[in-house]
């Protein structure tokens, strides 16, 4: 047994490949990519429901509409489309991200050596 104590790796060799992968182009790239998505996306989904909202608060007589029976108005179908609209986003934006935003996000991964061929990514 030895009482000498193993020098720990320099911090700052972890910390100097972070700061490099957030400066190169591809980190970037990828950055711009999601912002491409998620803030159009965000804008449209908030206008629709900002819609909803001053429709039921100003056009009371329009949500109102009957459509389907007795119980059925445009206000009820407006909020079970809001429903639609978020699943729809959610399964847009998991393609997106299969396609565009995942390899890129790989490979950044592996470059950092965050990927074990044995176990793949660390969750």
């Amino acid at each position: 047994m030895s009482t000498d104590t193993p020098t720990p790796a320099p911090a700052d060799s972890a910390a100097e490949r972070y700061l490099a992968v957030q400066r190169s182009d591809e980190f970037v790239g990828l950055r711009r990519a999601l912002r491409s998505f998620v803030f159009p996306m965000t804008v449209a989904f908030f206008l629709w429901y900002a819609l909803y909202v001053i429709l039921s608060a100003y056009a009371r007589d329009f949500m109102g509409t009957k459509l389907f029976g007795s119980n059925i108005n445009v206000a009820l179908i407006f909020g079970l489309l809001q429903f639609v609209s978020t699943f729809l986003i959610a399964w847009l934006y998991s393609r997106y991200a299969d396609r565009k935003l995942d390899p890129t996000a790989d490979r950044i991964r592996a470059e950092i050596g965050e990927v074990t061929h044995e176990s793949g990514p660390r969750g």
